[in-house]
């Protein structure tokens, strides 16, 4: 398989790994890089030190390319971004900012840039900024989203006639079937989070990769959309936090409730009723916790296979 988001990261699949805090670390990133893909690193889950050690891990782990994940809202950015040139990390999907103030600063280091959109209208600002590709996330993603709540599926046409740059497909994508529909629609690759995050080689917790793969439609919402719209799944926190918001709650009163270290006492650490547990809509159709490679093979499999299947006119005649 070969085409421009393969190229560009010299990988053989045009699969990118989602970056996802308590998630995304050496294991996962090498693994997925091993399989085909590009892995990536989550550095917002990360402090400086860790981060270092997780980069020098990867690359005991695999000879093969990845990358580092970066929200540009994180607190010790120029210190991350320092240790991404310096460890000599060559490619970086930047996201939760302008793409503006780092770009050029690391493409002069030879470093390849992609950032996460949620928009066409910040699709274009990408390209005028000149990043390599662009990540267009969609509603259905887990985690921090886009206050648009565009559909991945309104999305990616929308993007694509936007802008000519490689375009990665996010949100809702997590079977080989979802590949397939994401690329129809003028993506060039697609980036999965949810369904790597509950493999065998993520970080997180094994109480929630377990929890995930119970979850019905409808298991999932976005909610704190006065703070940063975040799809959570449905648990006592939660409900918590929907309450408040219901009864109109300041953002201010939100995020005293919120603290700190509340996705890591959920994700990482499993607390399952108190803790903040992000995952994406795809969830619900996925009921395994896998090995990496067996998850880029059943993709793999599916895609080509649905791929020939659609070759067939006769399927489509009425």
């Amino acid at each position: 398989m070969s085409n421009r988001i393969c190229t560009l990261f010299n990988i053989k699949y045009p699969i990118i790994q989602g970056g996802m805090v308590w998630c995304s670390g050496w294991r996962l990133a090498s693994a997925v890089s091993n399989s085909g893909g590009l892995g990536l690193l989550g550095a917002g889950s990360m402090h400086p030190e860790t981060l270092v050690e997780h980069i020098r891990k990867t690359k005991a782990a695999t000879n093969k390319p990845f990358g580092v994940n970066v929200p540009l809202l994180y607190p010790e950015v120029e210190r991350i971004m320092q240790i991404i040139i310096d460890e000599g990390v060559k490619i970086v999907f930047t996201s939760a900012g302008s793409p503006k103030k780092w770009t050029n600063h690391l493409k002069e280091h030879g470093i390849i840039v992609v950032h996460v959109v949620s928009s066409s209208f910040f699709a274009k600002k990408c390209e005028d900024a000149g990043v390599d590709a662009i990540v267009a996330e969609g509603f259905e993603a887990g985690g921090h989203n886009g206050r648009e709540e565009t559909t991945t599926l309104t999305l990616i046409p929308s993007v694509r006639a936007n802008t000519t740059l490689p375009l990665i497909a996010a949100g809702g994508v997590g079977t080989g079937a979802g590949m397939l529909a994401a690329m129809t629609l003028g993506a060039d690759g697609v980036q999965i989070g949810t369904r790597y995050a509950i493999s065998e080689e993520s970080s997180a917790h094994d109480d929630f990769k377990n929890m995930v793969t119970q979850l019905k439609e409808g298991s999932t919402k976005l909610s704190l959309k006065k703070l940063a719209p975040t799809r959570l799944i449905k648990n006592q926190f939660f409900d918590e936090i929907n309450q408040m918001e219901c009864q109109g709650a300041s953002p201010e009163t939100l995020r005293e409730h919120l603290g700190k270290g509340r996705a890591k006492k959920g994700m990482f650490e499993g607390d399952l009723d108190n803790g903040e547990l992000e995952i994406g809509q795809i969830a619900s159709v996925i009921d395994q916790v896998l090995p990496v490679s067996e998850i880029t093979r059943q993709l793999i499999d599916e895609y080509q296979t649905l791929r020939k299947q659609i070759g067939d006119s006769s399927k489509f005649e009425f």
